[in-house]
């Protein structure tokens, strides 16, 4: 074991980062909070790992649950598409491996939304098998160990740091090592500020000798985020709610929202946007109400707010507004059932 392993794990012992899904070996709960933690702060997901392991305290229990009750537990955490993943894959390891969780890394990859990464997690937590892993964390501790200039991103780059992650890997201690390297590297190695005067490590770090800390890890630029418009139509005035579920591949797939019109700009709309043919704008005019934004990874959604400026009959509107595509009509009570983007909950203060 060379002195980077030994010093890492040393200082690991003098910490107490106590995680609920540390002091388990059920690859069931590993999988759960690594899928949630994915592009997720532990402080934020946390709680949700808590909810999913109450809710569905069992592969069985998760696959057996609808989509729209995985939605709901997972409203608010975002790239719903991890959900979706989660949903499927537990169907398969339920129905297709009688609920025996996949016991090495190469069979792990197989399963829907798991990565290299989440299949060494897994693999090393779970099952002691040798496979280093590699999150944001790690990358950003090796580039400032080894001041690397390779884009960690890049074909290169992940070949260099896989190789480098496992040459440090000390055999036979996978899971404390894999817990400690990105332990350091949330709490020691920080992306801004690293506390590089306080470091074990601070002798083998070649980035902190050539004073390039805040250069490393190297990451190329993020692409323009996508602008994107959405009116949505709030029929709450009227005593009803009318939603309509996302169908396709596309932001917020499967979760539900109000009937929506998107437009190339930011422009008012009114009544006739909706394609409502019994209803016209001068019958049943609607203002503006909020306009509310929400930044993602790769675009940024505008969403403008319309109610109705007086209280159309309730029957009418659900007898319009139910024939347009998959709109349904729900009391304001029924809407805990069904998954919002946080764009709507926002809006509802929720």
């Amino acid at each position: 074991m060379n002195d980077i392993t030994t010093n890492i794990l040393d200082w690991h012992k003098q910490i107490n980062r106590d995680l609920p899904w540390k002091n388990t070996d059920d690859p069931y709960f590993i999988w759960l909070s690594e899928i949630i933690l994915q592009q997720t702060r532990v402080a934020q997901g946390t709680p949700y790992y808590l909810k999913f392991i109450e809710l569905f305290p069992s592969v069985h229990d998760l696959a057996r649950a609808s989509q729209e009750e995985v939605f709901k537990a997972w409203e608010g955490l975002g790239y719903y598409s991890r959900a979706r993943n989660l949903h499927a894959a537990a169907k398969f390891i339920s129905e297709e491996l009688d609920g025996q969780f996949p016991n090495r890394y190469e069979s792990i990859l197989q399963l829907k939304g798991v990565g290299p990464y989440t299949a060494a997690a897994i693999a090393s937590f779970a099952f002691g098998e040798d496979r280093a892993v590699l999150d944001g964390n790690v990358f950003r501790v090796l580039a400032r160990l080894f001041d690397i200039d390779l884009d960690i991103l890049s074909t290169p780059g992940k070949k260099m740091f896989s190789k480098i992650a496992q040459e440090l890997l000390p055999s036979g201690h996978a899971a404390a090592y894999n817990q400690a390297i990105m332990d350091f590297g949330a709490l020691q190695c920080t992306p801004q500020k690293p506390n590089c005067m306080f470091c074990t490590l601070q002798e083998h770090c070649e980035a902190f000798q050539h004073g390039t800390i805040d250069q490393r890890p190297v990451k190329k630029k993020a692409a323009k985020k996508r602008k994107r418009y959405f009116h949505f139509l709030d029929t709450s005035a009227s005593g009803i709610l009318c939603i309509e579920k996302r169908q396709d591949k596309d932001v917020w797939e499967g979760l539900f929202q109000f009937p929506l019109v998107e437009t190339k700009g930011s422009a008012p709309l009114d009544i006739t946007a909706w394609n409502i043919k019994t209803l016209n704008q001068n019958d049943h005019p609607i203002q503006l109400k909020v306009e509310i934004k929400q930044t993602l990874s790769h675009q940024i959604i505008y969403g403008s707010f319309y109610q109705f400026v007086g209280k159309p009959d309730a029957e009418t509107i659900q007898q319009m507004l139910i024939t347009e595509g998959n709109i349904q009509c729900i009391s304001m009570q029924e809407l805990d059932q069904y998954g919002l983007p946080r764009l709507i909950n926002r809006y509802l203060g929720r």
